[in-house]
């Protein structure tokens, strides 16, 4: 399980997250969803180690966050793309396996190609890779290890309507052996999920699944919800 408890982040004076306490549930796969600016890209840094947050405490699997023995059970895909253009699609794999330092087989390279469609491009270059296959390349890196926990950050950005459907059904096979948390601003994406949290306001304003949520809210899609809270803040503040 990923656990945060109380956990704050500001950078200078600008708060970005405060009081955040969530509980991810192991084996399934839980969506953060959010307007942009409110913290998601933080949070997940924050729970990463990557970013060094203020107060509060993370954890997974009973250890504190930022340890370094926990990366090795984490696959990471971040929002912006981080390959190295010199190496083809197979090189950078193989580079990002050798960093986790265990030994990938072939069958495991080959099926990560695959689920990503990149078996034909495995030797171009990546520095003539389109954004879609660069995306299509991160996920893979991310998958390779067979990870405990995956953590993907806008994963299917750029990717095609087909591949999207093919990837979310390997990602549920995936909740199978490892524990998933997605940001995405695809709300027929968020829907997928097992679990969502809402982010607004530099904390969680909802969560559940998404029925429950949609049901709490009396409406029919998580579009709806974000206005319903829009509403309850403006009257909460018009009430002051």
């Amino acid at each position: 399980m990923m656990q945060l408890s109380n956990m704050s982040k500001s950078f200078g004076k600008q708060t970005i997250l405060q009081d955040v306490s969530i509980d991810i549930s192991a084996n399934q796969i839980t969506g953060l969803i959010g307007p942009s600016g409110t913290g998601k890209t933080t949070l997940i840094k924050c729970l990463m180690g990557m970013e060094k947050y203020d107060t509060g405490s993370i954890q997974i699997d009973d250890t504190a966050v930022p340890n370094r023995k926990l990366l090795n059970k984490i696959g990471y895909m971040a929002q912006s793309d981080s390959l190295y253009h010199d190496l083809t699609g197979l090189e950078n794999i193989q580079f990002f396996a050798h960093m986790y330092g265990r030994k990938i087989s072939n069958k495991a390279v080959q099926s990560t190609l695959n689920l990503v469609q990149l078996e034909q491009d495995k030797n171009k270059l990546v520095a003539h890779y389109s954004g879609g296959m660069k995306r299509r390349l991160s996920l893979a890196i991310a998958l390779i290890n067979q990870p405990e926990y995956l953590i993907l950050d806008e994963p299917t950005v750029g990717i095609d309507p087909v591949l999207k459907l093919n990837i979310w059904d390997q990602l549920h096979d995936l909740k199978k052996e490892s524990t998933l948390l997605i940001t995405t601003h695809i709300m027929d994406e968020a829907m997928k999920c097992d679990q969502l949290l809402l982010m607004k306001n530099k904390g969680i304003a909802a969560s559940g699944t998404p029925q429950e949520i949609l049901e709490n809210f009396g409406v029919s899609d998580i579009d709806q919800v974000f206005l319903k809270l829009e509403e309850i803040e403006y009257a909460n503040a018009s009430a002051d």
